[in-house]
């Protein structure tokens, strides 16, 4: 049985595709449809189905976008309520794709709704299982998600759900099954996730924590729950998105490739409120940028960044890119529910620049010049990387505001005396220092490389503790 795996690095996401006999189906597709439609074309098939492990809090799905334009009937496990045409399907349920075969697992926990699809080939031989969140590769889904959208729903109370459902209904299967998780390394739906998005669900067994014989619920909840940090923001609003539906995105890619000349840019930033979102890489960012604008740049954890730090879902957006990555930009924000992007800077920063219009720099430094200032005057720094990177290894007299806690901590930031910031690699520092100018910081230095390049240094650091949680 061939089941693709459609993986997206910067989301840690992996959609599966199957197809038998012209017949095929998608599981936990994203917002961009047309590679899905593209690949069923290439196969001469029909989508049948979409299959929905849960309502994603991380992303939204592409389901509708598929359902509209591939005929394919959406599937959800059971106990789902969409506000839209769908299945809801009941436990063991079994569905036909040409001829194999896909049955319905009920695993609560991550979610009440959250299932796993059991993939049974032609000969009637049991090949896979697709977990969803139920199961990562070295983890289980974090069960604090759907208490903030039902309140009723504790983090405890869910963590004995999956603690069933991991015992019940997973476990008990073949250890020749190949699990299929939803996200890799790198996600925020688990803490401690593997770089290997497949494996066999014997050996996971043996080495997944939360897999352990012996465990007890009352253990398997403690362990579940210690090291989980505050989930990023726009979680709940996704969830809702995917439960109530949304705009197709051909929609949302019209309005937002508008090309705007610098001086039309201008204006609507100032009429609509819209922020200036630039998309380049910190390096460039730093040399010049258009005043009050926000750099969280393309290459690296894009979506999830914008989703930490843009609050309001609903904010327009206006964005500055490299040439020909409008496109890109646009829908990697709609992956993640930003569907209010309003237009583009036409010729990007360098037509900003010609037009004679202000713009700010940033400061940076390498490592070796941190060196040479820190023997010199000792400097305030300021580490944005999560805690639990801190935690592991940090610059000793160091003060550790985790990048998506920024806004509640600026006063941490002095205004009457320089610092220093850095994160592990020089992509999130720059978020901070772009959202340090907006505020009215000027008296600072970024570190490029980061940490990276500090432990290269001979500035005191903490000595190295492995970290327990990745979040």
């Amino acid at each position: 049985m061939k089941v693709e795996q459609i993986y997206t690095g910067c989301l840690a996401h992996a959609a599966y595709y199957i197809e038998s006999k012209g017949v095929a189906a998608v599981f936990d597709p994203l917002r961009e449809v047309q590679p899905y439609l593209d690949r069923a074309k290439k196969d001469n098939a029909k989508i049948k189905y979409v299959f929905e492990t849960h309502f994603h809090a991380d992303f939204v799905s592409g389901h509708l976008d598929l359902q509209k334009k591939a005929g394919a009937e959406i599937v959800f496990g059971p106990g789902a309520k969409p506000a839209y045409k769908a299945t809801t399907a009941k436990d063991n349920q079994v569905f036909e794709v040409g001829d194999y075969k896909v049955k319905v697992i009920h695993t609560p926990g991550h979610t009440m709704e959250s299932t796993t699809y059991l993939l049974i080939d032609e000969k009637g031989n049991e090949h896979g299982i697709i977990t969803g969140d139920t199961l990562f590769i070295g983890d289980v889904g974090r069960p604090d998600l759907a208490q903030h959208v039902v309140a009723d729903l504790t983090e405890e109370k869910l963590a004995g759900y999956l603690f069933d459902s991991l015992r019940n209904r997973i476990m008990p299967l073949s250890d020749d099954l190949i699990v299929y998780p939803n996200h890799g390394a790198g996600s925020a739906c688990g803490k401690m996730m593997s770089k290997e998005t497949t494996d066999t669900l014997g050996h996971q067994k043996k080495v997944n924590y939360a897999l352990r014989p012996d465990m007890t619920k009352e253990e398997f909840i403690k362990e579940l729950l210690t090291g989980l940090t505050t989930p990023p923001g726009y979680f709940p609003k996704n969830v809702l998105m995917n439960i109530q539906g949304y705009e197709s995105l051909d929609k949302i890619m019209d309005r937002a490739t508008t090309p705007y000349s610098p001086e039309a840019f201008e204006a609507v930033a100032n009429e609509t409120g819209a922020l200036v979102l630039d998309t380049r890489d910190a390096e460039d960012f730093a040399k010049g940028f258009i005043p009050n604008s926000i750099n969280i740049g393309l290459d690296g954890s894009f979506a999830q960044w914008v989703g930490e730090m843009i609050p309001d879902i609903k904010q327009e957006i206006l964005l500055v890119t490299y040439k020909d990555k409008e496109k890109e930009a646009i829908t990697r924000l709609s992956r993640v529910g930003y569907d209010n992007t309003v237009g583009f800077l036409k010729g990007g920063f360098d037509a900003w620049e010609k037009s004679g219009k202000d713009f700010e720099v940033t400061k940076r430094i390498d490592g070796s010049e941190l060196e040479t200032l820190y023997k010199n005057k000792k400097p305030l720094i300021i580490d944005v990387r999560k805690k639990s990177e801190f935690d592991s290894e940090h610059v000793i007299g160091a003060i550790n505001v985790p990048l998506n806690e920024i806004n509640q901590h600026l006063a941490q930031f002095p205004k009457d005396k320089p610092f220093v910031l850095h994160c592990a690699g020089g992509y999130r520092s720059m978020i901070a220092a772009s959202i340090l100018k907006q505020r009215g910081w000027q008296d600072f230095t970024d570190v490029r490389g980061g940490f990276d390049a500090i432990s290269k240094t001979t500035i005191p650091k903490s000595e190295y503790v492995c970290p327990s949680t990745l979040l």
